[in-house]
């Protein structure tokens, strides 16, 4: 599938079918954060994943906005937000969103975060106890040594070269992403290919992200420049890795909310979590906020309202 004219999807006309929310901007550490709110109450900041925007989460918010200030944050290098040539580890960009915090007179607020988002929002927990109430982890947990081991051949039977195995995941493009210039030579303009290739492995319905939200995202990936800032995500997992040595357990409760990769944060976060709830979505590989979003709202109402 091509990817439309970046032109042609505009934040406002995207905010603008969701009634209550408004598009902003937020100047923290240097750069400008884009980020979306709506509805009233406890403030709930929601971070995407990779390839993704803040449209991400556009089929739970108006759900969310009946009970919450729900802030979803285009975080550094994504969307319409800055995408400045570094500052990308984990611990930094939670830095970004502690500032937005400040910047909007926010008490400690809930956190979610889905993917590359969830790294952040565990370093954010991690790095500003007490800004944070509760976080919650869509599919995915923060950088840790186990991703050292992850393997550089897939297993026999895991992957046939045209489709992953959940049960045996095969994460070649961490590994791609890693080459400087040369990644972002080859997908200027050409990263849909990739994220099409992504959906298509890691949907259980393709149905759920429909030909226009993958449109939104397509668009969203297609300068040099935010490939670079996308890809910079990962290539600074190792030092997140670093960052996480140094993490005491989180007091907080922390709610996880998994499909495909449910084991791993089963068996990771009990050491690094004191108070962790894990729940399984079983309708979704990785995508809980797109392919099963009552269920996954729900479920996140559920877990800020336990006392």
């Amino acid at each position: 599938m091509e990817p439309v004219n970046t032109s042609s999807i505009k934040n406002e006309s995207l905010v603008n079918s969701l009634p209550g929310f408004s598009s902003n901007f937020v100047a923290v550490n240097g750069i400008n954060l884009h980020y979306v709110r709506g509805g009233a109450g406890l403030p709930l900041i929601l971070l995407p994943g990779w390839p993704l925007t803040w449209w991400s989460y556009h089929k739970i918010m108006p759900v969310l906005a009946e009970y919450y200030d729900v802030i979803v944050v285009d975080y550094r290098g994504m969307g319409s937000s800055d995408k400045p040539v570094d500052g990308y580890d984990k611990k930094n960009m939670a830095s970004d969103i502690s500032e937005l915090v400040k910047e909007l007179g926010l008490g400690p607020v809930h956190i979610a975060g889905h993917d590359i988002g969830a790294m952040i929002a565990f370093s954010f927990a991690a790095n500003h106890p007490d800004q944070t109430a509760k976080l919650i982890l869509l599919d995915a947990n923060h950088p840790e040594e186990s991703m050292y081991q992850l393997t550089l051949i897939p297993p026999y039977g895991g992957f046939d070269g045209e489709r992953l195995s959940i049960d045996t995941p095969y994460f070649w493009w961490w590994s791609f992403f890693q080459v400087k210039g040369l990644s972002e030579q080859l997908m200027e303009g050409r990263a849909h290919f990739i994220f099409e290739w992504f959906f298509q492995n890691s949907l259980v319905d393709q149905n759920s992200i429909s030909s226009f939200d993958r449109s939104v995202y397509f668009s969203a990936y297609q300068t040099k420049d935010d490939i670079r800032a996308a890809n910079a995500w990962f290539q600074n997992f190792a030092r997140d890795i670093e960052d996480q040595k140094s993490y005491a357990p989180l007091e907080l409760p922390v709610l996880g909310i998994a499909g495909a990769f449910y084991d791993w944060m089963g068996a990771v976060l009990p050491a690094k979590v004191k108070n962790l709830k894990m729940v399984k979505a079983t309708k979704t590989a990785h995508y809980p906020a797109q392919e099963e979003p009552e269920f996954t709202a729900q479920t996140i109402i559920d877990f800020i309202a336990t006392k």
